[in-house]
């Protein structure tokens, strides 16, 4: 028996395949990009995961990719754990009285409903809790301080977003009864920086939220005071399991069908506070503009097919990249690439490629050096949406990075708006990508497999 979700998805296929006629030939990728991001973040906005508005932009998104002339576009929907925000507050109440910027952690569970008057302890690191007597913080709230720092590579992220990572499962270890955190951000707004949270099977969940910055600071400086602290926190966000997400994706044939395709990932969620246009709709944008620009003068040789994932925000388990693997797994691909980073300017190129295909990854290059986009020391990981895809196949990757300087100044705060893009930056991205898929969505020779892939 069909699902009402199963029954309404084919409803969308056949509305799309019947009221979009498909167009002959793609459009031209020129300004396609700014509307695409224009149009997802003023028609549907913010995406949560599970939501019933990640559930419209996925038919937004195919009718959007239809329109635009790809072909094959298909919804592929699946159930996955997700996390509903719910009312949320915070005040120091001691020694002295200040409110807080305050947003919970996704999969934060909710504080009594009165909320949860106790201790706040300050840690100025994770080292320092992970330190801390087991047991010392029962019953109360722990702090963890940390001093996220902006890079133009985003290199900050992996160590410092452990706090926000890891900290909530240490703290519940030691017995807290709740967690705060310095946002994992490079900001100094008054916005905390909300982003998922994971807690080991062993430990109990308690509600964990972050602060802002600047009230991270008054923490700190309250603490060196020397004084007792107390918080008074609410945070009512909740798991919910059993959500529906799902991914949308289209493609762009190649003149030669029995050729492994180019697969190019972005995420369509996001999260709740901003409305998700610099993470990730400028990603889905780049990509699909790129892929429409590659074919302006005539059909590329591969086939090339853009993957907009859903749930990579929340994807603790059965995330858009897990699904698409599972599914697409027995496809044969080439090479896998995902833009999630914003939407400054692509400054750099690495690459993760069998030896034979050096030649290849020359050509890239000879393209780009003009472009000011210059090759980087590391090998080329992809990104969450297509991490199982390569490591199913031991794809080659291919890394466009952009200028994170200032992208975690938005990542997962209220400022995550249209605003933030620059038209010119985001066009910029446009032409670097379709530099890349020229060289290699037109490669006859075999493009071999990594080995060294995870």
């Amino acid at each position: 028996m069909k699902t009402a979700t199963t029954l309404r998805a084919a409803l969308v296929a056949t509305a799309l395949s019947t009221a979009v006629p498909a167009l002959a030939t793609p459009v031209d990728g020129s300004g396609v990009a700014w509307d695409i991001v224009e149009g997802l973040t003023t028609e549907i906005g913010p995406r949560p995961a599970g939501s019933t508005a990640e559930d419209r932009a996925r038919d937004w998104s195919a009718a959007k990719l239809t329109a635009l002339g790809f072909r094959n576009v298909r919804v592929e929907e699946f159930k996955t754990l997700a996390w509903q925000r719910g009312p949320e507050r915070a005040s120091l109440t001691a020694p002295y009285a200040q409110p807080l910027a305050i947003t919970a952690l996704g999969f934060s569970v909710p504080t009594p409903k009165g909320g949860l008057k106790a201790e706040l302890v300050y840690f100025p690191t994770l080292a320092a809790l992970e330190a801390a007597p087991e047991g010392s913080l029962a019953g109360k709230v722990a702090f963890i301080d940390h001093a996220m720092r902006a890079a133009q590579d985003g290199s900050g992220y992996g160590p410092y977003g452990n706090v926000r990572r890891e900290g909530p499962t240490i703290a519940s270890r030691k017995g807290a009864a709740g967690v705060v955190i310095r946002s994992a951000g490079t900001d100094g707004h008054r916005n905390p920086h909300t982003g998922v949270t994971t807690f080991a099977k062993d430990v109990k969940p308690i509600p964990a939220g972050a602060v802002s910055n600047p009230d991270a600071d008054l923490i700190a400086r309250t603490a060196a005071r020397g004084k007792p602290m107390a918080i008074d926190l609410t945070l009512m966000g909740k798991p919910f399991p059993d959500a529906t997400s799902g991914n949308v994706i289209a493609d762009l044939p190649g003149r030669d069908p029995s050729l492994p395709i180019i697969v190019l990932a972005c995420h369509l969620d996001s999260w709740d506070l901003g409305t998700g246009a610099v993470d990730d709709a400028s990603g889905c944008a780049i990509v699909s503009a790129a892929a429409l620009a590659a074919q302006a003068g005539g059909q590329t040789l591969r086939t090339i097919r853009v993957l907009w994932s859903g749930n990579e925000e929340m994807a603790l388990s059965g995330g858009g990249g897990e699904h698409y693997a599972k599914l697409h797994g027995a496809e044969p691909h080439a090479i896998a690439m995902e833009s999630d980073f914003g939407a400054d300017r692509v400054w750099q190129v690495n690459f993760s490629h069998a030896p034979e295909n050096k030649a290849l990854a020359d050509k890239v290059n000879a393209v780009l050096w003009p472009m000011g986009v210059v090759p980087h020391k590391g090998r080329a990981e992809g990104g969450a949406d297509v991490e199982a895809i390569i490591a199913a196949q031991k794809l080659a990757v291919i890394d466009l990075g952009q200028d994170g300087t200032h992208y975690f100044d938005l990542h997962h705060t209220p400022d995550d708006t249209l605003d933030k893009v620059d038209p010119a930056a985001l066009q910029q991205n446009v032409d670097v990508w379709t530099a890349v898929l020229k060289v290699i969505a037109n490669e006859a020779g075999p493009i071999g497999k990594f080995e060294a892939a995870q």
